[in-house]
């Protein structure tokens, strides 16, 4: 099957899955919406920066390097993302303000790629802006789209444009993906045709668990002191976010664990050489016991996680993250926002713990509970083993891909 894929390039999600339709035989072309380098086994690469992807941070990796190969801290970026890094929250209105007319000029060029190109099925992998851009395939062309956690519930809500490109973008597609059942709920009520074919898995394509196994020991990496074994480590692995994780409640929260767990440290995988990170370990004074580590390739945060005793990460808007399904796949155990699509993973007490987003002092008391009681921690990760066993295993989730590509070519 030929497959045309609209995506972020730089992102692990999409090489992750660009590889598994490699390794199902398929042959795949890539729209990326960020420059980046080449992804081995793709037959052809097109950019196409829509929304001004050019200037865009990001949390793939640094410029247009590949994450899962980026293992130091990131060399300066020009001065215009750094302007981006500063302002994250203000340059996104602004995409979400301009990103939309942004589309009439690139919207026409996938038109023209799809044309020539003339795949079986257009994959897009989120719905801004890769969604959107492929809304414009010639109709007669199969289209599927993914959601990510926040596109209805946050970036669809954004501008006005926004939401009328969402809704344009639910009603062209012929199929849909998403990580969380509650996804494929909204996008009823957004206007997605119940009757189309619809798939609900992780959205890098499953959790490769021979793999994950055997992720090598917890790296040495500059500036970050080598633990003595028995010192609670807790992981923040996803770095900013706006809009979405509420890394400032994490902040806030470090001090009040502290004071119960005074021998714990807290690492933070991409906030180093970030302004807003490093403002908050100055004004809390918890320099000390919070590390802000680079971007982290894959490898890596698995071998974190195999080390740490929690993984946090706090979401006012989310679908399934992929680090929480690795941390639970790994055993470490998972602390999270208490929002619908979390609550499709998480029982808590049982396989971790969900916490209100804005509420400092119970994610702190969430924090505690879980280093000071490791039978929880034990009970958890023999749980979340079953579950992602059961719901997010590579081969399983590969499965449920082909037979979803077959049934949009089916129509």
């Amino acid at each position: 099957m030929k497959i045309l894929i609209a995506a972020d390039g730089r992102s692990p999600i999409t090489r992750r899955w660009v590889r598994g339709l490699l390794a199902m035989q398929n042959e795949v072309i890539l729209v990326s919406t960020f420059p980046c380098q080449p992804l081995e086994g793709v037959a052809e690469m097109i950019v196409l920066p829509v929304a001004f992807a050019s200037l865009s941070g990001s949390q793939a990796g640094r410029g247009g390097k590949p994450a899962e190969t980026d293992t130091h801290q990131p060399a300066q970026p020009p001065r215009s993302r750094r302007l981006v890094a500063r302002f994250r929250n203000l340059f996104q209105r602004v995409r979400y303000s301009l990103g939309p007319l942004t589309l009439r000029y690139y919207g026409p060029q996938f038109r023209r790629v799809a044309q020539r190109v003339q795949p079986d099925v257009i994959h897009a992998l989120r719905i801004p802006f890769e969604g959107m851009l492929a809304s414009y395939a010639p109709p007669e062309m199969p289209l599927a789209v993914s959601i990510w956690g926040n596109d209805l519930t946050l970036h669809g809500k954004g501008s006005a444009a926004m939401r009328r490109f969402t809704t344009r973008t639910l009603q062209r597609a012929d199929g849909l993906a998403a990580d969380a059942q509650r996804d494929i709920r909204l996008a009823r009520a957004w206007g997605f045709d119940a009757d189309k074919p619809v798939m609900t898995v992780p959205g890098s394509g499953g959790i490769d668990l021979v793999e994950i196994s055997t992720a090598r020991p917890m790296p040495v990496l500059p500036d970050l002191p080598q633990f003595p074994e028995d010192t609670p480590l807790v992981i923040n692995p996803r770095g900013f976010r706006p809009g979405s994780v509420r890394n400032d409640i994490f902040f806030q929260a470090v001090p009040m664990v502290l004071e119960r767990v005074p021998d714990a440290h807290f690492l933070c995988a991409a906030m180093q050489g970030q302004e807003e990170a490093q403002s908050w370990l100055e004004r809390l004074e918890i320099g000390r016991r919070v590390h802000l580590l680079p971007y982290l390739a894959q490898e890596q945060l698995w071998a974190i996680f195999q080390r740490a005793a929690v993984s946090v990460s706090i979401s006012a808007h989310d679908g399934t993250p992929n680090s929480l399904l690795e941390a639970m796949a790994i055993g470490c155990f998972p602390i999270a926002g208490d929002i619908e699509s979390l609550r499709e993973w998480i029982v808590p007490g049982v396989n971790g713990l969900l916490v209100e987003a804005d509420k400092a002092q119970a994610l702190a008391a969430a924090l505690v509970l879980a280093l000071t009681i490791p039978s929880l921690r034990g009970q958890a990760a023999e749980v979340n083993r079953a579950i992602i066993q059961e719901r997010a295993e590579l081969n399983l989730v590969r499965s449920q891909i082909a037979v979803f590509y077959e049934r949009l070519l089916q129509g």
